[in-house]
């Protein structure tokens, strides 16, 4: 007695499959199988593999940023698209000058675009906008002091202080105006 489902009515399907078609039905079958699997393999490997290779291309060597906000005027407007390298922030290249793309110690979802204005072991001389008096600020190891070029518009470690070596990016190397 055969039941739906049952290894004897499996069994019963392929004979008669078997029969009727003869084996070069169940090669041709054995055959779309495989080129299909094989097909669906590769596709997915391939695109591991690219996945991955876009990963370090943009983790390690750099990419390109849109920058917004009015923090880096006239230096860098709004909406330009820059160009940064991760390389010097792998091998400590930062130098005084340089406009970086960091996380923001305030939001670490966002980054921002800033000039380097000092390094570890520097004492920088700051005043916020609302202050009348000027005060003396040490980078601490393993620090950068981070502002924008529009002082008045640019809220940097002015306020919240020397920012981690960790979360710099990358160094921005070429810009290009969208205006």
């Amino acid at each position: 007695m055969f039941f739906p489902g049952s290894l004897a009515t499996t069994l019963k399907i392929e004979c008669i499959v078997e029969q009727t078609y003869g084996p070069w039905w169940q090669s041709l079958h054995r055959t779309m199988l495989r080129g299909i699997l094989g097909k669906t393999f590769r596709l997915v490997g391939y695109t591991i593999q690219y996945a991955c290779i876009a990963h370090c291309a943009f983790e390690y060597v750099g990419g390109v940023v849109m920058c917004s906000g009015p923090s880096m005027e006239p230096t860098i407007q709004n909406s330009d698209i820059v160009c940064a390298e991760n390389l010097s922030r792998h091998f400590y290249g930062i130098q005084r000058g340089d406009i970086v793309i960091a996380k923001s110690p305030s939001d670490p979802k966002s980054n921002i675009c800033k000039r380097v204005i000092g390094l570890e072991g520097d004492k920088i001389l700051t005043s916020r906008p609302s202050d009348f008096f000027k005060s003396h600020n040490y980078v601490p190891t393993g620090h950068v002091w981070l502002e924008g070029d529009n002082l008045q518009n640019s809220t940097d470690s002015r306020y919240y202080g020397p920012v981690p070596y960790g979360l710099i990016r990358g160094r921005i190397f070429f810009k290009k105006s969208c205006s």
